[in-house]
């Protein structure tokens, strides 16, 4: 009930455009292949179930192994940049510049050098996943209380008991906040990789569907991948809420 108490101006207008949706096709006459009307997508959702499902599972892999990867790199890089200026002022422009480059451009690259397998996928995942956890997580080691680290450098304290006490704890709310971007950039990027080449997945489904113009498939493949969205967003959300309780209490008086 909380949940539909803090949402329903959303969940409301939701319902409205989607019932505006309804009416307007059917009013219309639209062709089904054109712009096919929401009950007609799900029940195409219902009856395709289990061949979306099947490729809802690869997607998934796809994005979480790719997922789980940037976060290991973006840690890495981050932590580097933070702890020599030399890093921090050579190679931080140069992360910035590569996300001018766009990744539909990369991705055919990608599939020459190591084949239409999973991998070329998973590479694609970390590379627009990486970035906003590198940066967050950068800009909140650098936000780190300066008072704080001075008095324990006075103390004696080693970098590392400055890192792990101050620094890192105090970066917590900006790391999960490029966390949370990243989760929902890498089914995305693993859509554009099966789209580009594949034997499964929810990117190559839409593709196949909509050369097709099965239009309310390609839809359903859409609420699918947008709920995948979520559903890592949302376990995103509750690692932030059960690993930063003080910053839960912040939020929490910040809204009284």
């Amino acid at each position: 009930m909380g949940f539909i108490k803090k949402h329903y101006p959303a969940i409301l207008l939701m319902s409205f455009l989607v019932g505006v949706w309804e009416v307007a096709v059917k009013v219309s006459k639209i062709e089904p292949w054109i712009l096919p009307p929401p009950s007609q997508i799900i029940m195409t959702l219902f009856r395709e179930r289990e061949v979306i499902i099947d490729h809802t599972w690869v997607t998934l892999y796809e994005a979480l192994v790719g997922f789980l990867f940037a976060i290991v790199i973006a840690f890495i890089l981050a932590m580097i940049i933070d702890r020599f200026p030399f890093f921090s002022r050579g190679f931080y422009p140069i992360l910035v510049t590569s996300q001018t480059i766009p990744i539909i451009s990369i991705a055919p690259l990608l599939f020459i050098w190591f084949g239409f397998g999973l991998l070329p996928k998973i590479v694609v995942v970390i590379l627009v996943g990486f970035f906003p956890i590198v940066i967050s997580t950068v800009d909140g080691l650098n936000s780190a209380d300066r008072d704080l680290i001075s008095l324990l450098q006075t103390m004696k304290a080693s970098k590392w008991q400055i890192f792990t006490k101050v620094k890192f704890p105090s970066a917590l709310p900006s790391i999960f906040s490029g966390l949370k971007i990243a989760a929902t950039y890498s089914v995305m990027g693993a859509v554009i990789g099966e789209w580009l080449g594949a034997s499964k997945g929810l990117g190559l489904y839409m593709r196949t569907t909509s050369h097709s113009f099965l239009t309310d498939q390609v839809f359903a493949a859409i609420i699918v991948i947008v709920l995948t969205s979520i559903l890592l967003y949302g376990t995103i959300l509750a690692l932030e809420y059960l690993l930063i309780p003080w910053n839960r209490q912040y939020k929490q008086e910040e809204s009284f």
